[in-house]
């Protein structure tokens, strides 16, 4: 069975997390996709599988993802994008990637994904990004207004597409882009590589999130901040590489100095788009250790950082959103409360207008209220 199959519950066997109002930031296309439809998919575009049964394929994406490197859990991607070459191939895996958000009680969700990686076949950039929105709006259309989805348009942050892609992203941003991102890998490629994408996105105006902080360092948190002009933090753990813990109280609450990034950060309260499960299978903690419980998440939590929490690629780590939240509270003895701190963090750091984030929070705190 996988994960948004199943029923979550806080650790007290009270509320069922899957029916609380919830807020996805950081979800990727290419890793939410479902194994039957990649199946489905590659027998019709001619790409071959490890395997034609979904439950292997499921298996094996879970298998390759727990490698502990990011650049292995990259490889995955190979098999996803390919069936993700057509119009009709994208409009079907984001219909299937917003209906399984609402399947899981997402109310607002903002998918990324990189254009560029989906033009094998003959598509451009634009054609894309308008299948993609096509599939969008025909699941949240069928939902009946249960949730919104914007799109954030991703430019590869090795490649020297930066400019165009932020270009794309402007030209559609009143066609269902509500941000900009940079991906892929990390160390070596620093923000600062697509200054001039981020001047002009600045220039026009369009909100900017940055993977920074879970294959790379405190350095490249601060190219994100400064050069990339970030409004949130895509994973942005290794900000704790930047915090000092200085005394542990007896109920396990933490004192910390905390250096001029993370201090910004967190007085900036700019939202932290943290994957845990994620984050284990890259090794973006490893620093800290390899079990859920060595994750900084609930020290940042304590000291006060803007935490959010996210799924990354449902696919790869066989989770959902709920599954997330119920191993964190499982873990670190969350209750209802910390999980609508954690969904309020989100909506506020979402790329919405300000009327609809406060919409988004009023919904929240009523669904929390009535749990």
């Amino acid at each position: 069975m996988s994960a948004p199959d199943q029923t979550y519950r806080l650790p007290d066997g009270g509320a069922v997390i899957n029916d609380l109002p919830k807020v996805s930031l950081h979800d990727h296309l290419d890793g939410g996709l479902r194994p039957s439809t990649i199946i489905e998919l590659a027998a019709t575009d001619g790409v071959d599988l490890p395997t034609t049964d979904p439950d292997e394929l499921a298996t094996w994406f879970a298998d390759q993802s727990n490698s502990g490197s990011l650049v292995e859990y990259l490889k995955t991607f190979d098999v996803t994008t390919a069936v993700m070459q057509t119009a009709a191939g994208l409009t079907r895996v984001a219909r299937d990637f917003v209906e399984d958000l609402v399947a899981d009680g997402v109310v607002y969700g903002e998918v990324r994904w990189a254009p560029e990686q989906h033009l094998q076949r003959g598509l451009t950039l634009d054609q894309a990004v308008e299948a993609v929105q096509q599939g969008i709006e025909d699941a949240v259309n069928a939902a009946d207004g249960a949730i919104r989805v914007g799109q954030l348009v991703t430019a590869m942050r090795h490649a020297d597409r930066g400019v165009e892609i932020a270009e794309l992203a402007v030209r559609h941003r009143d066609r269902g882009v509500v941000g900009f991102d940079i991906a892929g890998a990390e160390a070596g490629f620093p923000a600062s590589n697509h200054r001039a994408a981020f001047d002009y996105l600045a220039q026009q105006y369009m909100p900017v999130t940055v993977h920074a902080g879970e294959a790379d360092g405190v350095e490249s948190i601060r190219s994100a901040l400064f050069d990339g002009r970030a409004l949130r933090l895509g994973h942005g753990v290794r900000i704790f590489e930047d915090v000092e813990i200085t005394h542990t109280a007896d109920d396990g609450s933490a004192l910390a100095s905390l250096g001029e990034v993370a201090a910004w950060v967190r007085d900036r309260e700019i939202p932290l788009e943290v994957a845990p499960q994620s984050n284990l299978q890259t090794g973006a903690i490893a620093a800290w250790g390899d079990d859920l419980a060595d994750h900084p998440f609930d020290t940042l939590y304590q000291l006060g950082f803007r935490v959010t929490v996210n799924t990354d690629n449902r696919l790869m780590s066989n989770t959902s959103l709920s599954k997330e939240l119920a191993l964190l509270a499982a873990t670190f003895g969350y209750d209802l409360e910390d999980l609508a701190a954690f969904q309020i963090n989100a909506a506020l750091g979402s790329f919405l207008p300000l009327e609809d984030r406060e919409e988004i929070i009023a919904m929240i705190t009523a669904g929390y209220a009535e749990a």
